[in-house]
């Protein structure tokens, strides 16, 4: 958030506040209990006993890789992310492609966008019942995807219908597997792609002061 330009405001899981953050980032990396199923204890963390609510009065949330699964582990985002397809940990460069950019998170991409960013995960293909993945098609849910735009790419982790982010309904809440932060420039990633999320949500809000 600071190569964006905005103040972090570090938030630990045992604070029972939010410390006026404007937008909220759940890292990834893995939490306590994840042996048991990836982000089924830590949604219980105290901090998230006000984040949910926050979430859902319209806080922007971004949750990346783990924070994907703790948001959907505590209903802020539906479905599941499971293990990949092979049962391997993957760590590599994917391509992504920008399908939704009415979000705080991905207004500053354009649609059809392509990324590159780094993937690392265990438990990372998104999985949802027909009736969920129908719903998120329809409404435009989908936020980004795995390949590049038309290439009918499949997922390297077995993602159903290539899905590698979501939104909630009202397009606040954004969880996606592949690691933006990792890509933000390219002396320490493979590209700056990853950037965008982040500058997105600061013009977000410097829109709203205008």
């Amino acid at each position: 958030m600071r190569h964006a330009g905005a103040e972090p405001v570090p938030l630990w899981h045992a604070d029972r506040d939010l410390r006026g953050a404007d937008a909220v980032i759940l890292p990834g990396g893995f939490s306590y209990g994840d042996y048991l199923r990836c982000g089924a204890i830590a949604r219980f963390s105290p901090v998230m006993g006000e984040l949910v609510p926050a979430a859902r009065a319209g806080l922007p949330l971004l949750g990346i890789c783990n924070g994907f699964q703790i948001l959907c582990e505590a209903h802020l985002l539906p479905g599941a992310l499971t293990r990949n397809a092979g049962l391997r940990f993957i760590t590599r460069d994917v391509r992504l492609t920008v399908e939704n950019t009415r979000t705080p998170w991905t207004r500053g991409y354009a649609g059809g966008q392509e990324l590159l960013v780094p993937l690392k995960s265990g438990e990372g293909a998104y999985a949802a019942d027909e009736a969920t993945l129908d719903e998120l098609e329809s409404s435009g849910r989908v936020v980004v995807r795995y390949g590049a735009a038309g290439s009918g790419q499949a997922a390297p982790n077995g993602a159903a219908r290539g899905i590698a982010g979501i939104c909630s309904e009202a397009g606040n809440v954004v969880g996606l597997m592949p690691h933006p932060e990792h890509a933000i420039d390219p002396l320490t990633g493979p590209s700056a792609d990853g950037l965008g999320f982040f500058t997105s949500v600061v013009e977000a809000f410097a829109g709203a002061l205008r």
